[in-house]
């Protein structure tokens, strides 16, 4: 099988896939927290932060199709198998059952608010290897700092 050659030099391909896949991952599992906590969700605000939930989600899957197109366009091959996400998903989870609305705003504000975190720290590291990836993972922060800011006000009492 013939692999897509790079346009990027070594070193900085290294970082730069590095980047993207943990993004991917990152993207991946916070769909499924999403979807996890949109299916479980219980209280008074049962229905305003399910629709919420779904708007992360469509969110997180739109740029995780992004993120592993700009992989594979630079000849990265992108991995999100359900093992992969299993075996290297770092962001906070849902508990097991049924999840209070107050619940659900404080893993959504948690996991977005790692997601961002750790993309800040790609957006550093792409800085010189690849300033067009650099680009997406400001984009997609931007995006996952609006959902955050979103949820975090869910819990604001005054």
């Amino acid at each position: 099988m013939t692999a897509v050659k790079s346009t990027l030099p070594e070193k900085a391909l290294g970082v730069t896939g590095t980047a993207l896949q943990d993004t991917l991952v990152d993207l991946l599992g916070l769909s499924l927290i999403g979807k996890q906590a949109h299916w479980n969700i219980v209280g008074p605000r049962f229905r305003s932060i399910h629709l919420q939930l779904d708007e992360v989600v469509a969110t997180a899957r739109a740029h995780s199709d992004t993120v592993a197109e700009r992989a594979a366009a630079l000849g990265v091959p992108p991995d999100g198998r359900p093992e992969t996400i299993a075996a290297t998903f770092a962001l906070p989870g849902a508990k097991d059952g049924w999840l209070r609305d107050t619940e659900v705003v404080e893993l959504m504000v948690s996991a977005l608010e790692t997601a961002v975190g750790r993309l800040r720290e790609r957006i550093a590291a792409t800085d010189e290897s690849d300033p067009v990836t650099q680009d997406l993972l400001i984009s997609i922060t931007a995006d996952l700092e609006k959902e955050r800011w979103m949820f975090a006000a869910e819990s604001q009492t005054h």
